[in-house]
């Protein structure tokens, strides 16, 4: 890199080194690109999400991205295939199931520990050339230009970036997002999510759950060593409460909600609770700046496509780059008006129709008024007998579905 002793230049600089930040520096490293990333939090500190101990459900494209990143080798032996999903409405007989033989593939998706997906791929960020690191940093202060974007840096190295495209992959709250003059909505869904996991009388038989409930919906998914992750929707001072109870009261009121299908819970793990909102980037583009991930669309855990939809982010932008340099060499601008403004036509259905399925499903399957329970319960039993359905559904939740990426359909970026 062209480095002084207060000005570092680089051709891309990446605010957020969490997974997807991470992700999209893996995709770039083997290109003829100086990438910096910048992250505030040290990989240790419990404050870093993409390194604790929840876990990330991952559709089949995404582990296909992952595989041609080179990060899933690493991570394969403690990922946990999802087989089947079984999706019910508490008091009601109406269920609906998708399997991963109906769909002719191993698994419908995997889920994976933060901290094993984030160890490998900041692996395989130590290992490139023309990459650096900068951790902990933050960004004090953004100054866009016609050429490049500065970035005022404080933390072990202080001092100005200069790149010419700035990646935002900071996050929900994205502080970059905001600099560069981008608005975002936020529609508070009054929900709050208790993540923890336990451990059930009976094997998950690599089952994901989606229960439905009075309270809030609660998802189930498969674990190593028989145990389970837990997704539970409630209400803010119910969520609350559930923090308060002691194991044994806290395990009762879930089995009460969840039921018997997987026997008693025995054990119950480190408990965390955070507010859900749907946080939405009004452009994902600017001059020479592009909003990826949850600082471009954090959604609701539901259905689990938050880290999905952000790693086909980085798939999609790694590709209209790599095109670049394949075709313009050295002399490729991966901040050319032109170059953001594919990637974010191409982005564009995919972002909107998950972030619409994912709104649906709240509003529709969080609603306690018994007509909608009614309709949402003929819904599920048709869904259920009705083949072509499912085989949409299962794509959408897949990530497999629309326009995809090279990484996504398991070829090379370039």
């Amino acid at each position: 890199m062209n480095d002084s002793a207060q000005v570092r230049r680089c051709d891309v600089a990446i605010v957020g080194g969490g997974m997807v930040g991470l992700s999209l520096a893996a995709a770039l490293r083997d290109l003829p690109l100086d990438v910096i990333v910048i992250e505030p939090v040290a990989a240790g500190s419990d404050a870093q999400p993409s390194f604790d101990e929840r876990t990330t459900a991952l559709s089949n494209g995404s582990r296909r991205i992952l595989e041609g990143l080179g990060a899933w080798p690493a991570v394969a032996a403690e990922a946990t295939p999802i087989k089947r999903i079984h999706v019910s409405d508490r008091g009601r007989f109406a269920m609906a199931r998708l399997s991963a033989g109906e769909q002719g593939v191993p698994a419908l998706g995997y889920t994976l520990p933060n901290r094993a997906l984030g160890a490998a791929l900041a692996a395989l960020c130590r290992r490139g050339g023309r990459l650096d690191v900068l951790c902990p940093a933050s960004v004090t202060r953004v100054a866009p230009g016609p050429q490049s974007v500065g970035l005022e840096v404080e933390g072990d190295w202080q001092g100005t970036v200069e790149a010419r495209l700035v990646v935002a992959a900071d996050g929900a709250r994205s502080a970059v997002r905001e600099a560069l003059g981008i608005e975002s909505t936020v529609w508070d869904y009054g929900q709050h999510a208790i993540i923890t996991n336990v451990v059930p009388e009976k094997f998950h038989d690599f089952v994901a759950y989606e229960r439905f409930t009075e309270d809030g919906p609660i998802a189930m998914l498969p674990l190593a060593d028989g145990r389970c992750s837990v997704v539970w929707t409630l209400a803010p001072e119910a969520a609350d409460a559930a923090l308060e109870m002691d194991e044994h009261a806290f395990l009762a009121a879930l089995q009460d909600r969840f039921g018997y299908r997987l026997g008693r819970f025995t054990r119950l793990g480190r408990r965390l609770s955070y507010p859900l909102t749907l946080t939405r980037s009004a452009r994902q583009v600017g001059p020479r700046a592009v909003i990826i991930g949850n600082a471009a669309q954090g959604l609701h855990p539901i259905a689990g496509q938050g880290f999905n939809l952000g790693l086909r982010d980085v798939a999609t932008l790694a590709e209209v780059i790599a095109d670049a340099v394949r075709e313009q060499g050295e002399a490729a601008d991966p901040g050319d008006d032109a170059l953001l403004g594919r990637y974010a036509d191409w982005r564009r259905p995919d972002r909107r129709a998950v972030i619409a399925f994912t709104d649906a499903l709240v509003r529709v399957f969080g609603n306690p008024l018994p007509p909608l329970r009614s309709a949402r319960g003929a819904s599920m039993l048709l869904f259920d007998l009705v083949t072509p359905a499912k085989h949409a559904f299962a794509r959408v939740t897949m990530g497999l579905a629309g326009r995809l990426p090279r990484l996504a359909r398991g070829m090379p970026l370039s």
